[in-house]
């Protein structure tokens, strides 16, 4: 069994920063891709910044330049650093991650995590 939790979420101001966390925990895993999605409110939900094999890093066009993603492979974890925050980047943001399940026969799962509120407001 795997799980994902995501968290960091809370009240920033504009122009302010934050860090989301989205972390994997289990046994007999392997993450190959963990993923950063947002959905504000009235809209679509939509990727933000990817993580894949190989330490390839993808964002969404409008977001490059403020936020980046990175990963701390040891901890299952990948992190979302947040800057200059805007009141356009609230939103509920959700991690989702394909990981490799190392069992008798090995198969790939996807997963989302709780989703974790952003608010950027003064």
């Amino acid at each position: 069994q795997v799980q994902l939790v995501g968290s960091g979420g809370g009240l920033v101001q504009p122009g302010g920063s934050l860090r989301l966390s989205c972390a994997a925990s289990g046994s007999r895993f392997s993450p190959n891709a963990m993923v950063w999605y947002r959905q504000a409110p009235g809209k679509e939900r939509e990727l933000v910044a990817t993580f894949t094999t190989g330490d390839r890093t993808n964002y969404a066009d409008s977001l490059k330049g403020r936020f980046t993603i990175s990963r701390d492979a040891a901890k299952n974890t990948v992190y979302l650093q947040m800057n200059s925050l805007n009141p356009e980047d609230t939103a509920v943001y959700y991690c989702w991650a394909r990981v490799l399940l190392l069992t008798t026969v090995f198969r790939n799962v996807e997963l989302w995590g709780q989703g974790t509120l952003v608010t950027v407001s003064s």
